[in-house]
């Protein structure tokens, strides 16, 4: 089994790639999109020996949105 990536320029292609599929020629599957926040999240558990627990994440999400709130509410 050989791989290739393709672009797809026209709609038309798509179609004709859909159905190859369903003639079981060829099987398409969709890429994992890797968000800047995933490749973030990976960039500090690398430096890190052991991952955030959970809890921890949610006291700093909660720390960074209650500084936004005083910030939002200072300028008002």
């Amino acid at each position: 089994m050989e791989t290739i990536k393709i672009d797809i320029l026209n709609p038309k292609a798509k179609s004709l790639l859909k159905d190859l599929a369903d003639l079981k020629l060829i099987r398409i599957r969709k890429n994992e999109v890797r968000t800047e926040f995933q490749e973030l999240l990976d960039k500090f558990r690398m430096k890190s020996a052991e991952a955030p627990s959970f809890e921890e994440i949610t006291n700093e999400v909660e720390a960074v949105r209650k500084a936004r709130y005083e910030k939002q509410k200072s300028n008002t």
